[in-house]
């Protein structure tokens, strides 16, 4: 059900490997490298040959593996890993990935990214059908609708499970016969394939865990494809073909590494074009420019480039802190602003300042800077944000599901300036967001192959759960901004 107060979407980071005798050792290393995907809690299943074995838990992966027993326990050659972020039953370890389950009397293992749209009327269905959950995740749909399928082979009974749930999912299973890799139709959520020297085969969300095990990168996963990976290597496969490739523009924005490139386009490169255009569409009589570490710095240095200013580090992050826009309350995202950044005094005082940002979302985070840099003794301060208003909600697998949470759907440029305590305030085009994203194989998509519906509210499917109340969202948030002025 939608709710106006809490987001209810997941924000994961998946790995596998599949016939390497060290794959708990190597999933390991991958989820590291994907920790910034998730940080309340992470699991590992490695398959033992007869069944498969788990160990999860909540916190970072670093605590639930503290000790070199956690891994050595988990000896086999295929294993699947999962590191967690969620905003629905978050303090349970029952939602913690991979779920495990049977099928016709054999173990499987699960690992989603994403959000299913359709969860709740799926659920309530299965309920009345006999159905019951441990979890609160959207995840443990697909399990219940592939074990009411028995009587097929286990891939049967995934391809038609796949096409009954809707959303974005980038899935990983293992068996003891084999490891599968799904996405869906849209292909919102990354998902991409690697070979290591020794054969083995990695599947991750982000290209930066293939060069953590030393995997070289063989292809993205195709919107719609089911990949199985066994003894006889990698075979090629989809659970339909009536696909649309809309890669969720969020991931090179802000959420992926700038190590890593989606769909043959560099995560950095993207965020550096897009500073680049910035700075000739929303130029500012400033001194110097700098980037909010660490997501924004391509950015801010693609702006500095392109208006001839000096680029500075006017903002050091204390890398033990965690990413403050997953952080799952208001209370502990003010907090985490304070911990992890401060602002060079030597480097803003008495200076007029370009400060370029990923995105503005809540508010909480730009404002918190800015009283930074004001303390520091900045002279003026004109933000620079790399990314289009965030404006609608997302559906498909990012904390962020009511217009309630974002400021650039409640107040105008002017009424967000003042909000945030800033000089000047401007946000990167629609336009030049799409430029700076040249998906090669997406040649006549829309928006280029990008989900840009925060941004425009044009999603590319159905909401199905979400649709009634969410127009009843956007009419409330229209009668608002009528009465205020804002809209």
């Amino acid at each position: 059900m939608f709710n106006e107060e809490k987001g209810l979407n997941e924000y994961c980071g998946i790995f596998g490997i599949y016939g390497n005798e060290k794959a708990s050792d190597f999933v390991y290393t991958g989820l590291h490298a994907l920790q910034h995907r998730g940080q309340q809690g992470a699991g590992i299943v490695s398959d033992m040959g007869n069944h498969l074995v788990r160990r999860r838990g909540l916190g970072l992966l670093s605590a639930v593996f503290s000790k070199y027993e956690d891994i050595a326990q988990l000896q086999g050659e295929n294993a699947i890993g999962h590191v967690r972020y969620g905003t629905s039953g978050s303090d349970s370890i029952f939602n913690i990935q991979p779920f495990l389950f049977d099928f016709n009397g054999n173990d499987v293992a699960l690992a989603h990214n994403g959000n299913l749209t359709n969860a709740q009327t799926l659920k309530r269905k299965l309920k009345e059908d006999g159905a019951k959950f441990e979890s609160d995740s959207d995840s443990e749909v697909l399990i219940h609708l592939i074990k009411q399928k028995q009587n097929m082979s286990f891939i049967d009974a995934l391809k038609k499970s796949l096409n009954e749930i809707k959303g974005g999912f980038a899935f990983l299973f293992l068996k003891k016969d084999c490891m599968i890799a799904a996405l869906d139709p849209n292909g919102f959520r990354p998902l991409c394939i690697g070979k290591r020297t020794d054969g083995s085969y990695v599947v991750a969300s982000e290209t930066c865990a293939l060069d953590a095990v030393d995997a070289e990168y063989v292809r993205d996963v195709q919107p719609g494809e089911l990949i199985i990976f066994d003894k006889d290597g990698m075979h090629l496969d989809h659970f339909t073909t009536d696909t649309q490739l809309a890669v969720c523009s969020m991931e090179y924005i802000y959420f992926a590494n700038q190590d890593s490139s989606i769909h043959g386009v560099s995560v950095y490169d993207a965020r550096k074009k897009m500073g680049q255009l910035l700075a000739r569409e929303q130029p500012a009589d400033a001194d110097i420019v700098i980037g909010v570490p660490n997501s924004s710095l391509a950015a801010a240095l693609g702006y500095a480039q392109e208006s001839k200013l000096p680029y500075e580090m006017g903002l050091v992050k204390n890398q033990y802190v965690a990413r403050t826009f997953i952080e799952p309350t208001q209370e502990q995202r003010e907090r985490s602003v304070r911990l992890k950044l401060s602002a060079v005094k030597s480097v803003v005082q008495g200076k007029r300042v370009v400060i370029v940002d990923d995105s503005i979302v809540r508010g909480t985070t730009s404002s918190q800077i800015v009283k930074l840099l004001r303390k520091a003794g900045a002279k003026e301060i004109h933000l620079r944000i790399a990314s289009p208003p965030f404006k609608f909600p997302c559906f498909y697998g990012i904390d962020i599901s009511t217009r309630s949470e974002l400021i650039a759907a409640n107040y105008s440029i002017e009424e967000m300036k003042k909000i945030i305590d800033v000089d000047s305030l401007g946000y990167l085009s629609i336009e030049s967001l799409v430029k700076s994203i040249p998906i090669p194989d997406a040649k006549g998509a829309p928006n280029g192959g990008l989900t840009i519906a925060y941004f425009n509210g044009e999603y590319p499917t159905p909401l199905y759960d979400y649709e009634k109340d969410y127009l009843e969202s956007l009419k409330k948030q229209k009668r608002k901004g009528l009465e205020n002025g804002s809209i």
